[in-house]
């Protein structure tokens, strides 16, 4: 359970993202906001064989500038590009000056739901064709998903906390939320917290396919996630990865940082039900909500909007519903719920930390991003979704919200920043 212990305050300075939607902030923004969807046929592979053939996936990715040399890129996994790439951007726009800082107190939460899948991959076709004399020595470093956590910290001198959330996608909102207590408890001053996935490779696509997880409508992929509508069939794969710069707020005070919003409450539970279907009446996710309004000392009426974990699954998908108008009652009404995953496809472990960056946007410029594909309305999912089109609307306070296969649930609560 969350705690305010200390009355240290935690302020985000700093975005950084990798997505379907773009390689940047400014034009994942602007796409999420105008309706654009990033979903597509898979290019990575011929996914003919599959009973899914369609995935969000990143496109025109360079991750050079954020690398040291063309030699650490080729050992490390796709994953931990997209995550080590986002975190260069959130320090650059941050605008710390890494000569100035305090590298001890400079710490990082970067987490994965799966890692290296698609190293995991290759090698083990090279250990079936050519023996395991042949299998690369980093391997298993390019695979564990600890180590875009870990090469942040080393290509960024960063000696202060560092570990990896895995909470399958509630993997980055398990990882902000614990990024905030470390600051709160005074165990660093600031800290990057989110997480990177990059799981569109065959054994990933088929492993979810076997699961009848994913949606099949292959012949409209830009409208097969289709959030609270009635017809949605599941999920779609997205990859990429959010990257957030937290800080103590006197700290972000004195160095005259942007500060985007405050991050003022984390909520943590665990359904403790089912390997894959969330808890009757989505009971765990309620408990989270509630406890995350409770560590942010804030009341349910004080909150605008709620960021949905909304995968387009037909039982996720009612479960949150009920669970929001459990914790909100008729304030439920009143506020606006979306999910952004019918733009960018579920990015797993790294759909928390995206999501997020689309709720400080959504503070900052009081412009609340779709719910896409919302056409025909599910009498079972009855709030206002707002569908389709993005809302001007006045934006104080959100709940983000995170569920994960094994019945993680991670909610965290953001304002905007009053002095």
């Amino acid at each position: 359970m969350a705690s305010n212990s200390t009355d240290r305050r935690v302020v985000i300075t700093g975005l950084g993202v990798v997505s379907p939607l773009g390689n940047d902030v400014e034009t994942f923004w602007k796409n999420l906001i105008a309706g654009e969807c990033g979903v597509d046929r898979i290019a990575a592979f011929d996914p003919t064989p599959f009973i899914t053939q369609i995935a969000a996936e990143v496109k025109n990715f360079a991750p050079a500038e954020a690398f040291p040399s063309p030699k650490e890129i080729r050992r490390t996994d796709r994953y931990a590009q997209f995550g080590v790439h986002a975190a260069w951007q959130a320090i650059k726009d941050s605008g710390l000056d890494m000569t100035k800082v305090n590298l001890d107190d400079f710490g990082a939460i970067i987490g994965s739901g799966i890692g290296g899948l698609q190293t995991t991959t290759e090698q083990h076709k090279i250990l079936l064709d050519r023996g395991p004399g042949r299998l690369s020595p980093f391997m298993i470093p390019m695979l564990i998903s600890n180590m875009a956590s870990g090469l942040v910290s080393m290509y960024h001198n960063l000696r202060g906390p560092n570990f990896a959330t895995c909470s399958a996608c509630a993997t980055s909102n398990h990882a902000l939320g614990e990024a905030w207590r470390t600051i709160k408890m005074g165990d660093a001053t600031l800290m990057l917290a989110g997480g990177a996935e990059a799981t569109i490779v065959p054994i990933g696509i088929g492993g979810f396919c076997a699961m009848r997880a994913m949606s099949t409508r292959n012949d409209n992929p830009k409208a097969a996630s289709r959030p609270f509508d009635k017809d949605r069939d599941g999920f779609v794969m997205g990859e990429g990865s959010g990257i957030l710069v937290l800080e103590e707020l006197e700290h972000a005070l004195q160095r005259g940082a942007r500060i985007y919003a405050e991050l003022a409450g984390y909520g943590n539970t665990a359904d403790a039900y089912h390997l894959t279907s969330p808890s009757e009446g989505g009971e765990g996710a309620a408990r989270c909500m509630k406890v995350a309004l409770r560590s942010a000392r804030m009341n349910p009426e004080e909150i605008s909007y709620i960021n949905a974990h909304g995968t387009s699954t037909p039982q996720g998908d009612i479960a949150e519903t009920m669970a929001v108008k459990t914790v909100f009652g008729p304030h439920a009404r009143k506020l606006v719920v979306s999910s952004t995953k019918g733009a960018t496809g579920h990015m797993l472990g790294a759909a928390g930390a995206v999501e997020m960056i689309a709720c400080t946007k959504a503070l900052q410029t009081n412009t609340v991003p779709p719910t896409i594909n919302y056409t025909v309305p599910d009498p079972d999912c009855d709030l206002d979704y707002v569908p389709n089109t993005a809302r001007e609307l006045k934006v104080d306070a959100i709940v983000n919200n995170s569920f994960g296969f094994g019945g993680h649930n991670a909610s965290v609560v953001a304002r905007k920043f009053v002095g």
